[in-house]
């Protein structure tokens, strides 16, 4: 049970770097502007799912999965099947509730479906093309697609409210860290697939806000082009 406790600290302690590093508001307008630091966390998750599956899929894996059959044998749950999706649907329900978030519904729920769409393709392309088995001996383990999609949602959660409402990135990927510590529990993943799977959701939103092409309530620019012309009529 230690090995569990420590597991489920080392994920959590992801969650005060995410949360300090999170992507803050322009005053000029509501776009997500690329910088290489916000790379950082991504990637460094799905480097260590990489490390863990190739150096210590039969060792710590192993060692794992034993300590999970000693303490939690027969436990099985279907919670994290539909709490992946809670972080998703609190983006508009956030909003009833009375907080503010950076974009209108219309380029929410666009960024919601390019985000997922991108996510849950990489995951297929990743577990049809590596066929992982899972630690119950069923196939396409890695990486967690409950995980990616968690992340995913949480990154967009965050990502909305986090400017105005600082508690939201803790809440939102404290949740998506239980659903990985959840999918462990059950049975139905490594450490190394939810590290990854969890790498890749953040990733897969922050593309999308990246290159996201916004076609409802557009930005005003900072500075009026005409400004040299009024200034020159008025003189």
């Amino acid at each position: 049970m230690k090995k569990w406790l420590a597991i489920f600290l080392l994920l959590y302690s992801f969650l005060p770097i995410i949360a300090q590093r999170t992507d803050s508001l322009q005053t000029d307008n509501t776009r997500f502007r690329f910088n290489y630091k916000k790379l950082y966390v991504p990637t460094e998750l799905m480097a260590a799912g990489i490390i863990f599956d190739a150096n210590g899929r039969e060792s710590l894996k192993n060692e794992v999965v034993e300590e999970r059959n000693e303490h939690l044998f027969g436990f099985h749950n279907h919670i994290d099947d539909y709490a992946q999706f809670a972080p998703a649907l609190a983006v508009y329900g956030f909003e009833l509730a009375g907080m503010t978030p950076r974009n209108d519904w219309q380029n929410r729920t666009a960024l919601s479906v390019k985000s997922h769409l991108l996510n849950l393709g990489m995951v297929y392309v990743l577990k049809t093309t590596l066929k992982k088995t899972r630690p119950d001996g069923t196939a396409y383990s890695f990486p967690s697609g409950h995980t990616a999609n968690a992340f995913a949602g949480a990154t967009m959660l965050s990502i909305e409210y986090g400017e105005n409402h600082r508690w939201v990135p803790y809440v939102s990927y404290g949740l998506a860290t239980g659903i990985g510590v959840m999918r462990m529990a059950n049975n139905k993943h490594y450490f190394s697939d939810v590290l990854f799977g969890a790498g890749l959701g953040i990733l897969s939103t922050k593309i999308v806000y990246w290159t996201h092409q916004y076609r409802w309530n557009k930005p005003k620019p900072e500075h009026d082009p005409l400004t040299p012309v009024y200034r020159h009529l008025s003189n």
